[in-house]
């Protein structure tokens, strides 16, 4: 027998997403479903995944262990959202009316909305505020079943204010369960006191504020915007290798506008992501297929700014490559923190199958983050990351759009969100 302090037991379908990291092409359609299916956890570490049956014949629940009854509920692994822009200051509502009234997102950045608006926010900010907020939204997270995210700084494009975000990011990680992996993109625009000069803001990028990153242990990732206006591909070549250099991870902020290249450029330089992607060209879908790095796609891109194109999803995942999802949160072009809508935005607008957007929120997506040996799947050995949703099948999820099925959340073995309620377990 073996010893567990957690058992989840009952539930309609278990989607455990098992198997090698990351999933390709007919990969990707094998959700490893267990009809009445259970799990159990010790430590918070995953010890079984089964049937209730064969639960019962070997799992030892500890005298002082918990057993939830899932009641039918579908169990899926805890959701990974592998792209967002978690801390900043301020909101952009004001923009968004002007965008319905037929102004774009590159016009408006142009009259110095945009990013440099969030900047001012951002700045203006104490880190305590800072970090709060970044609470607050954390919350709506758990409670739509994200249990790891991604989280970028870029708002603060100075010293002060980039490592400001990159604290407040680490002191919400302390103090909330979500597991927040950090990501320094002081490249995310060119702020305004350095528009004429680049070059000294690209200097000050490599030989301030990277190396306080480093020095701190702030970030794991960085990611710069390769895009037409923001940084060309040779300045982000050049701001990677001096990352790489740093000792941190790469991430790519690429073809989201235009087809620059920078695909291409995040399979050159090892990227462990390139992000966005809706002006990926056939070469870049060509090379990222060839490749271990994962095309983190945005829906939500798209649908908030009203845009007719969007990411070849269809395409990239025929063609071989790794594909993920992710809410992109942020205040100006995809202001949500439901992983959940994203799933649902997937099938409904990329075209994904149901079976290919739930690993591209789970594997797929931890894979997209280097957290694939710990997260995405319910398997042995595992986190203990667990949702339990409203729905008596995996196609629920998205037929029934609109709605947080979420019911339950379970984070590190110890539920967190019980009866749709934030439980605070001792």
């Amino acid at each position: 027998m073996v010893s567990a302090d957690l058992i989840v037991s009952g539930c309609g379908q278990l989607v455990t997403c098992r198997g090698p990291a990351p999933k390709r092409k007919q990969a990707l359609q094998d959700l490893g479903v267990i009809e009445r299916g259970c799990i159990a956890s010790h430590n918070g570490e995953i010890v079984f995944v089964g049937s209730d049956a064969d639960c019962t014949q070997r799992i030892r629940l500890e005298p002082d262990g918990v057993t939830l009854d899932a009641a039918g509920l579908l169990g899926l692994p805890g959701l990974v959202d592998p792209h967002t822009h978690l801390p900043f200051g301020g909101s952009r509502e004001n923009e968004f009316r002007l965008r319905i009234q037929g102004a774009t997102y590159r016009e408006l950045a142009a009259q110095g909305m945009g990013i440099q608006s969030t900047v001012d926010a951002t700045r203006s900010i104490s880190l305590p505020e800072l970090v709060d907020l970044c609470l607050k939204r954390l919350d709506s997270m758990l409670a739509h079943g994200t249990t790891t995210v991604e989280a970028k700084s870029g708002y603060g494009l100075n010293l002060e204010d980039e490592i400001k975000q990159l604290e407040a990011l680490r002191e919400a990680d302390l103090r909330h369960p979500i597991d927040i992996i950090k990501t320094f993109l002081g490249a995310h625009e060119v702020p305004r006191e350095y528009k004429a000069r680049k070059e000294a803001y690209i200097d000050l990028l490599i030989h301030a504020i990277l190396p306080e990153v480093k020095a701190n242990n702030l970030a794991e990732f960085f990611d710069v915007f390769c895009e037409e206006g923001v940084y060309s591909i040779d300045e982000s070549r050049q701001l990677i290798r001096a990352a790489k250099k740093a000792g941190l991870k790469i991430k790519l902020h690429a073809d989201e506008f235009v087809p620059l290249g920078g695909a291409q450029l995040a399979v050159q330089e090892g990227a462990v992501s390139a992000e966005h992607l809706i002006a990926i060209t056939d070469q870049g879908i060509e090379e990222m297929a060839q490749s271990p790095s994962t095309a983190i796609l945005l829906p939500g891109v798209p649908f908030f700014l009203m845009q007719d194109k969007k990411a070849p999803a269809r395409r990239l995942v025929d063609a071989g490559a790794v594909v993920a999802l992710a809410t992109d949160f942020n205040p100006g072009s995809s202001m949500t923190e439901s992983q959940m809508f994203i799933l649902q935005l997937a099938v409904f607008t990329l075209h994904m199958s149901l079976e290919e957007a739930i690993h591209a929120v789970t594997l797929n997506a931890a894979y997209g983050i280097d957290r694939h040996t710990e997260v995405g799947s319910l398997e042995v050995g595992k986190k203990m990351d667990m949702v339990l949703c409203d729905a008596p099948n995996y196609a629920y999820l998205v037929y029934h759009f609109g709605i947080n099925p979420v019911v339950h959340v379970i984070k590190n073995g110890k539920i967190v969100i019980r009866h749709r309620q934030r439980n605070n377990p001792q």
